[in-house]
C-alpha cells in the first residue's frame, strides 16, 4: 500500500518584476509626450513593436526609432468580463489586436466604443496616454 503524500497548504505569493528599460527607455519617454514609437533594424529593416533593442532576425544591435502612425485595422478582439485578480478594480474591458499600416500587430485595450459595435476590420487609432496614476500607456480608440 502506498501512502498519499501530505498536502501543503498553499498561500498567495505576489511577485513584482522590475523590467530593465535600458536602450528602449525612449519608448516610455515618448509615450509621455503622446507619441508611439517602434524600432527598426538598420541592417535588415524588420520593424519591432513593442520596441526591441536587438534584432531577433539578423542579431544586429543597430536600431532606428520610428514613430508609428497609429492607424490600424482590428484583426481580433475580446471582451473581458471575468477579470484577473490584479484587474478587479477595473470595470470589464476590451482587448484588441490591431494591424498598423506599418505592418506590425499590436495588442492593446480598446476604449470608447460599445462592445456590440466592435467588428473585425474596424478602423482604430493607437494613441498614447497617461493613467491617473501617472503611468504612460497606449490604447486603441475607434476612428469611425
Amino acid at each position: 500500500m502506498t501512502e498519499k503524500p501530505p498536502f501543503i497548504k498553499s498561500r498567495e505569493i505576489k511577485v513584482v518584476h522590475e523590467i530593465p528599460l535600458g536602450r528602449i527607455q525612449r519608448f516610455w519617454e515618448e509615450l509621455k509626450k503622446g507619441k508611439v514609437l517602434a524600432t527598426k533594424c538598420q541592417r535588415c529593416g524588420v520593424l519591432y513593436f513593442p520596441p526591441a533593442s536587438d534584432c531577433s532576425k539578423c542579431l544586429a544591435s543597430n536600431m532606428d526609432w520610428v514613430e508609428l502612425s497609429g492607424e490600424a485595422i482590428i484583426k481580433t478582439f475580446t471582451y473581458v468580463s471575468v477579470r484577473p485578480e490584479t484587474f478587479q478594480q477595473t470595470t470589464p474591458y476590451m482587448l484588441a489586436v490591431g494591424e498598423l499600416k506599418e505592418g506590425v500587430r499590436v495588442l492593446a485595450w480598446l476604449v470608447g466604443v460599445n462592445p456590440s459595435n466592435v467588428k473585425v476590420g474596424m478602423k482604430v487609432k493607437l494613441v498614447a496616454k497617461i493613467t491617473p496614476e501617472g503611468n504612460p500607456i497606449y490604447e486603441f480608440v475607434p476612428l469611425e
